[in-house]
């Protein structure tokens, strides 16, 4: 099951990366893209560019049809789904591999299994993993003042069918829960196709930790250490960083252990994430597994030396794990910091036209980008348009690194959160390493 060409069904930052991967092992590679993308640098990176469809993500990035069209127009074997639009949509992955094509990811029953974030929950309670209290399914408000009564307040309310921060609501009384209930629930519906809700236990002055884990189809799995990603705007990263700061080591063991089994509890093959959230008492509970590659991986490969996206198409040809767990070494530090078109003071939006693109450049600066001087920042899309990974023998050095790297960031003709990277890069708790997921509203008082 080799592959020869893969058609990446995404589009900005995350299509130059697999389009370089792809080409390091010697494979074609085919771009789609909506009619705002067609000047995109990733479209003429790939060996052929096919378009899909109009802007509306409905209607191009969204557009299963479409994408997989252009699969067969151009001949392509292999569909890499990226991360975000139909990464995890178990439906498109079955479609896939019903055409005959291969799907570089999990198998489809996987990423429902794990889409569906209360069946997760159950999944993982039967494989011992822990998870944070909370329901099932929800049936009305009424059920969930009820069971929000026995959790305890404050709650989060949250879409089962969720992801990427979308359908999260905090209530810290009954009042607020009737209140917010039905917007989240239009909200579930609107973005995900399925209104069905459920309440977790919300954790004061937690800490967002993931893991990364690779699995073989010969049942093999390792984990890749985790990543702390805990600065976070509306519940969407902002900065990651790896290792993660603030672990106790016996936590970082038992998370480690807690990854590999949920992954196996699942059968997982391919590259994945466990997400925990951490208590200020250092207990962790199950969050969700990403069934596709994380934004941030570029942390991980910063410290371990994998290619994760060689990895994920080595093991969907069905290699096996190319390394042992205790050959996999974590060396140094690393961080990522997301560059957002966008204000940042109101983390408005800011679509348009740049007039200067120019990157830092440096020992220990990797610059994944989707965009160049010249191209224009669509209001369509997510406002990401690069990731500035820092690395360094030592936190302290990638720190001093990355703030002199953003300070060298020139972007020019749309606002960025560049100077709001470069505050949190000077705040007490973040430089500390001490810190929570609040720690972006203490930042900036919002």
């Amino acid at each position: 099951m080799k592959l020869q060409k893969v058609l990446i069904a995404n589009r900005g930052e995350i299509a130059c990366r697999i389009i370089r991967s792809c080409k390091s092992r010697g494979l074609k590679t085919v771009a789609v893209y909506s009619e705002a993308d067609r000047e995109l640098p990733y479209v003429s990176l790939a060996d052929e560019a096919v378009l899909i469809g109009p802007p509306p993500v409905a209607k191009s990035y969204l557009n299963m049809e479409a994408i997989l069209e252009a699969a067969s127009r151009t001949g392509a074997d292999s569909i890499h789904p990226g991360y975000g639009f139909l990464s995890e949509n178990a439906v498109f992955a079955q479609k896939v591999i019903d055409r005959g094509l291969i799907w570089i990811g999990p198998e489809p029953g996987v990423i429902a299994r794990m889409g569906d974030k209360v069946t997760a929950r159950r999944t993982m309670m039967e494989a011992g993993v822990p998870v944070v209290p909370g329901t099932d399914g929800l049936g009305s408000i009424e059920e969930a003042v009820r069971e929000a009564g026995k959790i305890g307040f404050p709650v989060m309310l949250k879409a089962s069918a969720g992801g990427g921060g979308i359908g999260m609501q905090v209530s810290r009384d009954a009042l607020e829960l009737e209140k917010t209930f039905p917007s989240t629930q239009s909200r579930a519906k609107a973005y995900f196709g399925d209104e069905t809700l459920f309440l977790e236990k919300w954790i004061e002055r937690s800490r967002h930790v993931e893991v990364q884990i690779a699995a073989d189809s010969a049942g093999n799995v390792i984990h890749l250490f985790e990543r702390e990603c805990s600065v976070q705007r509306r519940n969407q990263k902002v900065i990651e960083e790896s290792l993660s700061p603030s672990i106790q080591p016996e936590t970082r063991v038992r998370l480690y252990e807690a990854a590999v089994r949920a992954a196996k509890a699942v059968r997982y093959t391919g590259v994945g994430t466990v997400e925990f959230l951490l208590g200020p008492d250092d207990e962790f509970y199950f969050l969700e597994m990403n069934t596709r590659l994380q934004v941030e991986h570029p942390v991980t490969e910063s410290i371990t030396g994998l290619d994760l996206v060689d990895l994920q198409l080595s093991l969907v040809e069905g290699e096996h794990l190319p390394v042992t767990q205790e050959q996999v070494q974590a060396s140094g530090h690393a961080m990522e910091f997301r560059i957002y078109a966008e204000d940042p003071v109101t983390f408005m939006p800011s679509p348009g036209r740049l007039t200067k693109f120019h990157p830092p450049q440096g020992e220990g600066i990797r610059i994944d980008a989707g965009v160049e001087t010249g191209n224009t920042v669509s209001p369509f899309y997510d406002p990401m348009i690069a990731k500035c990974i820092v690395s360094g023998f030592s936190r302290k050095e990638v720190l001093e690194r990355s703030r002199q790297a953003l300070k060298d960031f020139q972007v020019e003709g749309i606002k960025t959160n560049l100077p709001l990277l470069l505050e949190l890069l000077e705040h007490p708790e973040f430089v500390s390493g001490h810190y929570s997921t609040q720690i972006l509203n203490k930042s900036t008082n919002k």
